[in-house]
């Protein structure tokens, strides 16, 4: 089975090009023109998917070589795209920026390869006019199993600089599909972690990517691009599907009986009757960060998926055995979420309960004694607070004692991106060993609860929503 969905990847020299608005403009542009458009994000991001989402009408993925590994791009880029006409993948950093210390691994490059899709090169052209050709050539010319199929001039300042800038690209070869000039109300607000996520401003971010496809439809020859997505090369193998992902997994670091399958899921319908667990699952605006793979796993593994607004409602869903509390921007909120005592105490005799807990990043700080001055869930003895360093980057880490993602043992990669600290790092019983950087020991496992700064990628390890689900059942 083979995905030949046509597909365009959109990247740049570097970071601040306009990937964003331009990737954005061409999903909403082209669902504007009634295609079903998948969009994606090269990389761990968890804010511009959610542009993706308002720009397309569908549920923005990402795909992060790194996290989930080089083999499931394609089965995962299969699965969003499912069914659409095209899809569009927005890179991250500079085309050929990977994970650090890791060659072109997890770069944009990397994955445009393993989805043999064509790349759309966004150039920032503010201050620069003959000198395009020479970055143009040496982008396109470094690798020559990356295929750049063409240039977006961007911040272009006049009709004279945009006529200097095509004379000296004629000689490169590779053709302009647009030029777009400075609009500021496509302009985004940003904050300590990139752009201001859509559930915080979405009318806002609605009139934002309306301007966006506004600005790529006028300055872009739209028939020329879909014509170089149709281009691209057919992905092997089968898309990938959480069904099948968590029948084929045992709960992490579980080990399969001899001789014989892995345990059957019991109820692994996602309906909610005969008794599926309830998963509540933060949402709202302080809690934006998720992968949708998660919740689907989750679902898949037997459990009834049910997102709460911790901002607003003042308990847990009917039911709940089980809380995954994702990544965000509690520091944000911070006196809103102190403010509402009931829930924070829901979920601190939850917690006491036993039953399981997962938290990331976000989440961690949720269930810390306090953040800034606040108070919070005070699941853990541990103080967060704003810092201001930022701390970025991959991380490969191991489970260092049971708990109800993982047994100890278990490998996963993750992803830190944050401005917080908490105090102290790790809990008597930490979640992961860290090796870079490092090596160092991190986040908490009491009881039912894993809370770690680490974002993972759920797909990389079907086997974590199994076991989640499975303690949920029998805590």
């Amino acid at each position: 089975m083979t995905s030949s969905v046509p597909r365009l990847v959109v990247a740049a020299p570097s970071s601040g090009s306009g990937k964003t608005t331009v990737a954005t403009g061409l999903m909403a542009a082209f669902a504007a023109r009634g295609l079903a458009v998948s969009p994606h994000k090269v990389g761990p991001d968890y804010i511009d998917p959610g542009y993706h989402t308002l720009a397309t009408g569908r549920v923005g993925r990402n795909l992060d070589a790194y996290l989930c590994g080089p083999d499931l791009v394609g089965p995962l880029f299969a699965h969003g795209a499912r069914g659409c006409d095209l899809a569009v993948v927005e890179g991250v950093m500079g085309l050929y920026d990977g994970a650090a210390g890791e060659g072109e691994l997890a770069s944009t490059a990397h994955v445009a390869r393993l989805l043999g899709a064509p790349v759309v090169l966004v150039v920032d052209a503010s201050s620069q006019s003959r000198s395009v050709a020479a970055l143009v050539h040496g982008f396109a010319s470094w690798d020559p199993r990356v295929r750049v199929g063409g240039v977006i001039l961007n911040k272009v300042a006049s009709d004279r600089h945009e006529e200097l800038l095509r004379e000296a690209l004629e000689s490169s070869g590779v053709p302009v599909f647009g030029v777009l000039r400075r609009v500021p109300q496509v302009d985004t607000p940003s904050r300590h972690l990139g752009l201001v996520p859509v559930a915080e401003r979405r009318a806002a971010a609605v009139d934002a990517v309306a301007a966006m496809a506004a600005q790529v439809s006028a300055g872009c020859d739209l028939q020329a691009l879909l014509e170089l997505a149709r281009g691209a090369r057919a992905v092997p193998g089968a898309a990938w599907d959480a069904a099948e992902a968590v029948a084929g997994a045992v709960a992490a670091g579980t080990p399969p009986r001899p001789g014989g399958p892995p345990p059957r899921t019991p109820d692994a319908s996602p309906s909610g009757t005969s008794g599926a667990p309830v998963v509540a699952v933060a949402a709202g605006a302080a809690f934006t960060f998720s992968y949708a793979e998660h919740t689907e796993l989750l679902a898949a593994a037997g459990a009834t998926v049910v997102p709460f607004d911790p901002l607003r409602d003042e308990r847990l869903p009917d039911g709940t055995a089980g809380l995954v509390v994702g990544g965000g921007f509690p520091e944000v909120y911070a006196a809103e979420l102190s403010a509402n005592e009931p829930l924070r105490e829901a979920v601190a005799a939850l917690a006491a309960s036993g039953a399981p807990v997962a938290a990331e990043c976000a989440g961690l700080l949720y269930l810390c004694r306090e953040l800034d001055g606040l108070p919070m869930c005070g699941v853990l003895d541990a103080g967060g607070r704003m810092s201001e360093r930022l701390t970025l980057g991959y991380r490969d880490a191991v489970a260092v004692h049971d708990s109800v993602l993982a047994a100890a043992g278990t490998r996963m990669r993750g992803h830190e991106f944050h401005r917080t600290v908490v105090e102290p790092g790790a809990g008597a019983a930490p979640a992961w060993g860290v090796r870079t950087p490092g090596p160092r020991v991190e986040g908490f496992v009491q009881r039912g609860v894993h809370a770690s700064y680490l974002h993972t990628h759920w797909a990389s390890e079907p086997g974590v929503a199994r076991r989640f689900v499975e303690r949920c059942r029998t805590s």
